[in-house]
């Protein structure tokens, strides 16, 4: 199953009072004309070091299969870390990991235990935002720990920095892939406190040819600027516009990717940013790819070059695309919520501070 599969629409819940019995917060369903709702400040989250212990979480699809538990565990385990098993990890409802209260339970029974330094969910799928009216937003900024993953997941992790001001981190997943580039990533960013620059290899990978042709760059539109990084699997971040629990695109950095997408919803997303305002109003913008994109049924398409004229030149602020994050490649560990330095004719991001304490 990909992520595209499992992402349909959801209706929004009327407010519910009480606490249920697996631990979702008083009052959590928000009112679907509520207004959405951006922390003042940031929070930098504790940074990992060996012998901490890690809650591993399945918020959005099941986890089918023991082995890929297996695999998310001893992974993990590789990093030096401990590994605490949600009580609902192997939980299915449906393709969905549990019921939209017991995968909420698991994050927010980890955000509150002392005793686990990073929240890590297993894989994406669809379904971490059926979680977000049962999320204890307060508990989470009281108690501010890591959390990382990419695809579903960003609809966690750019809610909880709007709710919160926590910084969070789009990388890999826990049963994802960890090939050394990836893991050194996240070993710098989340491990060592580095601010880094962010850039793609320059190698020929050992093709034998003349130029780069794996993980090329290129410049949409040139020039430098800073802004705090928001983004992640644009399909997800575009389902979530209008809710109260979207983020301010106000001097962004955007970062966006998709996989399996034919190129007219692309454009068709990106109509969705520009008609709701989000567009207008960020400050630079960076496509990591669109992996098994491809034009769909038709007499034409647009290519995902023209796509990027129609939308993102007039904006004029500076943008490239090819960066390392996303599907069907190794990734950066980037900081969502951190202010970051783009630099579009040398397609680098730059951390301007850590991002953890």
């Amino acid at each position: 199953m990909n992520r595209r599969q499992f992402l349909f629409s959801t209706s929004a819940v009327a407010g519910l009072s009480g606490l249920d019995m697996i631990g979702a917060p008083r009052g959590a369903i928000a009112q679907p004309r509520a207004a959405a709702r951006q922390a003042s400040a940031i929070i930098k989250p504790p940074r990992l070091k060996a012998g901490d212990t890690v809650g591993l979480v399945a918020p959005a699809t099941a986890a089918f299969q023991q082995i890929e538990q297996d695999i998310a565990r001893e992974s993990l385990e590789g990093l030096g870390l401990k590994v605490k098993l949600g009580p609902h990890l192997m939980d299915r409802h449906g393709y969905l990991g549990g019921e939209d209260r017991a995968r909420a339970a698991d994050i927010n029974q980890f955000f509150a235990d002392s005793s686990v330094n990073a929240v890590w969910p297993i894989r994406g799928g669809w379904g971490a935002a059926r979680l977000l009216p049962y999320l204890d937003f307060d508990a989470i900024r009281r108690n501010p720990k890591i959390i990382i993953g990419y695809s579903d997941i960003t609809a966690l992790l750019n809610p909880i920095f709007a709710r919160t001001g926590l910084i969070t981190f789009h990388g890999p997943l826990g049963s994802g892939r960890w090939d050394a580039w990836s893991l050194d990533w996240v070993k710098r960013v989340l491990f060592d406190a580095e601010a880094v620059t962010f850039s793609n290899p320059k190698t020929t990978n050992a093709r034998n040819v003349l130029t780069q042709i794996d993980d090329r760059t290129r410049a949409i539109a040139p020039g430098t600027a800073e802004g705090r990084l928001i983004g992640g699997n644009l399909t997800v971040l575009t389902a979530i516009m209008g809710s109260p629990y979207a983020p301010s695109f106000d001097g962004a950095i955007l970062f966006v990717e998709d996989v399996q997408e034919n190129l007219y919803r692309i454009d068709r997303m990106l109509t969705t940013l520009k008609l709701a305002g989000a567009l207008s109003t960020i400050k630079g913008f960076i496509f990591g790819g669109c992996s098994q994109c491809a034009p769909g049924e038709g007499y034409g398409s647009l290519t995902i070059e023209e796509i990027f004229t129609d939308h993102i030149v007039p904006l004029k602020v500076p943008a490239w695309q090819g960066a390392m994050f996303g599907h069907d490649q190794a990734q950066w560990t980037l900081p969502v919520g951190l202010a970051v330095r783009i630099d579009a004719d040398a397609r680098t991001v730059t951390m301007t501070e850590a991002a953890v304490v």
